[in-house]
C-alpha cells in the first residue's frame, strides 16, 4: 500500500507544478479522514488541485461555486415533488460525491455554510428528518482568497473547526513557473489522468494511518500545545478538542506518509501551525500561526 502513496504524490505532480509539500498536507488531511481549507490567491492551482486528486483515486468530483445567493438546498439537494407518481423524490446535491470542491466558500451566507456543517462532520445529511450518507470516502477541499474581503462572510469558527489542516500554495518560484511554460505543450491535461488507486484503497489507507503508532509522552506534548493555545494571553479563543483529535490523526498520517509505522516529535512540529492556527482567534495584531510557533519553541519537546 506504500506503493500507492508514491504513486499518488508522482500522479499529482504530473499536472501541479513544484508544490510538493502542498500536496503531501492535503493527502494528510485526506488520510486522517479530515478536510483541507486553502486560502490563497485566485490562479495559483487550488482547483488544479482538486480535480487531480479527484480523479486519480477514480473518485467522483464535484464543485460548487459560492456565492451570497447559494442556498443549502443547492448543496445538499432537496425533495421535489413528483406529479406522475405523487410523491417526493430526493435531488441528491453535490455533496453526494467522493471529493466536494467549495470554491470561494467564504462568499457564501452563513446560512449556506452551515448547510455543511453536518456532512463534513458526520459524513450524512438531513433533509426533512431524513438523514442520508454521502459516498466513502467523502472529502471537501475548500477555497478562499485571503486578499479580497468585500462581499464575503467570514467562516465561523464550528466552520473553521471542520477542517483537518489550512495551508496556502502559494505563488510558484521562478524556476518553477518556467516549468510551466515549458509544459504547456507536453503536460498532461487533468482529463486525461488515468486513476492510480481506487477509491477502496483510499480507505484501506485511511486504517493503516489509523494504526500508526503514537507514544504517550508525544500525546501528551500535543496537549501541551493546545492546553497552551487556551492559556495565552493573547488568544481570545483556543484548540478545541476536535482540534486535538485532528493534529494525533494528521500526525499518524504524516508519518506514515514519511514511511514510519510510529511517529516522532517533527512530525508534531511540522503539522502544528497547519492544524492549529486557523482554529485559534487571536487578539487584535496577534497573528495565529505566529503563536503557535511561539509555543513551538517554548514548550520542551520530549
Amino acid at each position: 500500500m506504500r506503493e500507492s502513496i508514491d504513486q499518488l504524490v508522482h500522479h499529482l505532480g504530473q499536472t501541479i507544478v513544484g508544490k510538493h509539500e502542498a500536496i503531501r498536507l492535503v493527502l494528510v488531511a485526506l488520510f486522517s479522514g479530515g478536510h483541507a481549507l486553502l486560502e490563497d490567491v485566485p490562479g495559483v492551482g487550488k482547483t488544479l488541485l482538486a480535480k487531480s486528486l479527484a480523479r486519480s483515486i477514480d473518485g467522483q468530483f464535484q464543485r460548487v461555486q459560492c456565492t451570497p445567493d447559494l442556498l443549502p438546498a443547492d448543496v445538499t439537494g432537496t425533495n421535489i415533488w413528483n406529479p406522475r407518481s405523487g410523491e417526493f423524490e430526493f435531488m441528491p446535491g453535490p455533496v453526494f460525491t467522493n471529493v466536494l470542491l467549495a470554491d470561494e466558500i467564504n462568499r457564501a451566507t452563513p446560512r449556506t455554510q452551515s448547510a455543511l456543517l453536518e456532512v463534513m462532520e458526520e459524513q450524512q445529511v438531513t433533509i426533512d428528518g431524513k438523514s442520508r450518507h454521502v459516498p466513502s470516502p467523502f472529502f471537501v477541499i475548500a477555497t478562499q482568497n485571503p486578499v479580497e474581503y468585500q462581499g464575503t462572510f467570514p467562516l465561523p469558527e464550528a466552520q473553521m473547526d471542520r477542517f483537518a489542516l489550512s495551508l496556502s500554495l502559494g505563488y510558484p518560484t521562478a524556476v518553477e513557473e518556467l516549468q510551466m511554460l515549458q509544459r504547456l505543450q507536453q503536460s498532461v491535461p487533468v482529463e486525461a489522468l488515468k486513476p492510480c488507486i481506487s477509491v477502496e484503497n483510499v480507505q484501506a489507507l485511511r486504517q493503516l494511518c489509523a494504526q500508526v503508532h503514537v507514544e504517550t509522552h508525544l500525546q501528551q506534548y500535543m496537549l501541551d500545545l493546545v492546553r497552551a493555545t487556551r492559556q495565552h494571553e493573547d488568544v481570545i479563543l483556543g484548540v478545541s478538542p476536535r482540534g486535538t483529535v485532528a493534529l494525533h490523526r494528521g500526525v499518524q498520517a504524516y508519518a506514515f506518509l514519511e514511511g514510519r509505522d510510529y511517529a516522532i516529535p517533527d512530525d508534531v512540529k511540522f503539522l502544528a501551525p497547519y492544524v492549529l492556527s486557523h482554529r485559534i482567534i487571536a487578539a487584535s495584531g496577534r497573528k495565529p500561526k505566529s503563536i503557535v510557533e511561539q509555543m513551538l519553541r517554548s514548550i520542551p519537546i520530549p
